[in-house]
């Protein structure tokens, strides 16, 4: 006789989880920035929607990776809490929903703001569901270099939202993400190197080891310093988020020194690495924030 398993009826939280609200938090403010830091001003009403498209759409892309990943996330202690591994929602239902969210974040972009921003958006959207989740994620070390640029669309979306183009500093900030994604998921990758290996993610401390991870956060860290720092030299800031960036990456670059210097096996418990995961998080909304601040009181 064979049993199966029963998906229980999900509830508001259970859709609301497989948004990933806490990964949408940051790509939410980082739009917002985006928005604030553009030369031009938006109508409230139409800057509310675009942030709304933007968390949508931020929402879908999770949504879709839980629905891709349901039979790996069972496989890790980190993720097999969440709706589809746990039973708690049938694996149809996430893909219809994520979607739905896809489709109508994108149309109502396109509406409310102007062609490029949806363009934009779709494209970040593609990105993290195909290229990232399904190509590169289960195939190769090199997932979080390449796919770190899916999570570094929303300045531009934001930017594009007001102004219906791009521009040098968008496309910095932009840089910015991009080069901070390695650092900041290797960081974790390290204390829950177990999961990845489990799940057969060929995550770089798994296929590499942690030595050479904590080589590479060392070695990603120098052009994300760079990228932080340069709008401030380049004229596209002032100093007051020239100030705050030197600063913060100071401190940042030298979490990542302390990785990537440091003995393997010397703490086991991997303080420095989840100092330099969390303080990593902090970092792009301290510079984030620094830029609108910046904006608006240069």
């Amino acid at each position: 006789m064979t049993t199966e398993t029963i998906a229980l009826p999900a509830d508001w939280r259970d859709f609301l989880a497989l948004t990933k609200p806490r990964v949408m938090t940051l790509v939410v403010f980082t739009g917002l920035c985006g928005m604030l830091a553009a030369p031009v001003a938006i109508h409230p009403v139409i800057g509310f929607v675009a942030i709304l498209c933007i968390a949508l759409g931020a929402g879908a892309a999770g949504a879709l990776n839980q629905w891709y990943e349901a039979d790996i996330d069972a496989q890790m202690k980190r993720t097999r809490g969440r709706p589809l591994p746990a039973g708690r929602m049938r694996r149809d239902s996430a893909l219809h929903f994520g979607v739905g969210l896809a489709v109508f974040s994108v149309l109502l972009m396109g509406l409310a703001t102007n062609l490029l921003a949806a363009g934009i958006l779709a494209v970040s959207i593609l990105f993290y569901v195909f290229i990232y989740t399904i190509w590169l994620k289960p195939r190769t070390p090199q997932n979080i270099v390449i796919g770190g640029a899916a999570g570094a669309f929303p300045p531009l979306l934001g930017w594009a939202a007001a102004t219906g183009s791009v521009a040098p500093l968008p496309l910095l900030l932009f840089a910015l993400v991009f080069l901070w994604t390695p650092p900041h998921f290797w960081a974790l990758a390290l204390f829950v190197k177990t999961d990845y290996a489990n799940a057969g993610i060929p995550m770089l401390p798994v296929v590499a080891g942690e030595r050479a991870t904590r080589t590479q956060i060392g070695l990603y860290t120098i052009p994300m310093a760079v990228a932080a720092i340069a709008p401030w030299p380049l004229g596209l800031t002032g100093a007051i988020y020239g100030g705050v960036a030197v600063a913060a990456t100071a401190w940042v670059a030298l979490l990542a020194a302390r990785i990537t210097f440091r003995t393997t096996g010397v703490d086991d418990r991997m303080r420095p690495e989840k100092r330099l995961f969390a303080y990593s998080i902090a970092y792009l909304f301290i510079l984030f924030g620094a830029v609108v601040v910046d904006r608006w009181l240069a």
